[in-house]
């Protein structure tokens, strides 16, 4: 019995490939087959699946399908050799996992598909979008048809997420009669102008920030790839016009002038006799204060005797206005950060993020407003 198992295994994948193409009955076909060779559990989650959805077949009996009539005998075995391929297919699968496929092909309509009602929200619309694209996500799940109901839960959230592209779906509707001017998917239409304007794989990405790693590229039913496929194809491109190093060089051409007009200027520019922190490499060790607002700066050991009177009181006004200058910036960087942090926690719903804003200490701007408080007082 166990000698059966690799037959049992390919009878399998051509039965899941024959499944994602529409065939039930030679899917059927090749999983009675499996189950005589060798049982196991991806055959019977995949036979229950189909025998639940009602299939004709289902009572053992096939019929061959006309074009598969027309094959040659020669033929047929190496079609079958070629669709047992290993890949996605070899990986295991559940019966529940086949049965959401099959819920998400039969949706009518993009709210069918993500499971809300047409009034939902967009955080609503988040949520189910985040739900359904873990389960469907092909590299979590195996399932025959996984990868088209991932793209079309990818396809309804990009649509109903965009308002405008929302009330145009909502005023034509998602499902039409075939036609030429039609997209068909999954046994429904949507018009083409409903599809998304970034692949599943993208969107997927920007929403988990990663997601699932994975080490081979998904080729959608549309005939577009992943990211990672496009940019090993525009890599190959370049390497094949053979032009890649002198094309690179007047790329960067214009970084290389910005780099040396940047360090002539460092060059020909003497440095300031002070700074806001302490620097042993310039010899800006020696601490000073301000008269005014009573900054902190440091200079060399010949400062005292070359800065006196009002070159001083100059030096000590610069050093004022970038040590001020220094604090708003970052207390706009402390307010913008807290700003996101709160934002991001109202819509995850992230008390750890709410938390971490809360406790940010704020010390520029608790800077900034003595340094306010010092000039109204003068």
């Amino acid at each position: 019995m166990e000698g059966n198992r690799d037959e049992a295994d390919k009878c399998v994948n051509i039965a899941t490939r024959a499944f994602e193409a529409g065939d039930k009955e030679k899917a059927l076909k090749f999983l009675n087959k499996a189950e005589k060779l060798y049982p196991t559990d991806r055959a019977k989650a995949l036979l229950d699946a189909i025998t639940k959805n009602g299939s004709s077949a289902a009572n053992g009996t096939h019929r061959r399908r006309p074009a598969e009539s027309s094959e040659s005998n020669g033929a047929q075995p190496q079609r079958e050799r070629q669709e047992s391929g290993g890949g996605e297919s070899s990986k295991g699968f559940t019966k529940e996992q086949v049965e959401g496929v099959q819920r998400i092909k039969r949706c009518k309509d993009y709210y069918e598909v993500l499971s809300v009602s047409k009034e939902a929200s967009e955080d609503e619309l988040k949520k189910a979008y985040r739900k359904l694209a873990l389960k469907f996500h092909p590299d979590k799940n195996h399932a025959p048809g996984a990868t088209e109901a991932f793209k079309k839960i990818g396809n309804a959230y990009a649509v109903l997420s965009n308002a405008d592209k929302r009330r145009q779906y909502d005023l034509t509707g998602g499902e039409e009669p075939s036609s030429p001017g039609h997209s068909r998917e999954g046994g429904f239409d949507f018009h083409r102008g409903f599809e998304a304007d970034i692949t599943p794989e993208d969107l997927f990405n920007m929403f988990f920030g990663g997601g699932f790693p994975s080490s081979s590229a998904h080729t959608f039913s549309n005939g577009r790839t992943s990211y990672s496929r496009q940019t090993d194809y525009r890599q190959e491109r370049t390497e094949e016009r053979g032009d890649g190093g002198f094309s690179m060089f007047i790329q960067l051409m214009p970084i290389v002038v910005l780099i040396l007009v940047s360090i002539l200027s460092q060059m020909m520019v003497s440095p300031p006799p002070y700074s806001l922190y302490s620097k042993l490499s310039t010899g800006q060790t020696i601490k000073r204060q301000t008269e005014n607002l009573h900054v902190d700066y440091y200079v060399n050991r010949d400062f005292k005797s070359e800065y006196k009177g009002s070159a001083l009181h100059q030096i000590e006004k610069n050093v004022e206005e970038d040590y001020v200058s220094n604090v708003r910036n970052n207390c706009w960087k402390e307010r913008q950060t807290k700003t996101d942090l709160l934002y991001a926690a109202k819509v995850y719903r992230d008390d750890r993020m709410r938390r971490k804003a809360d406790l940010m200490t704020m010390d520029n701007c608790k800077e900034l407003d003595r340094l306010n408080n010092l000039f109204r007082g003068g």
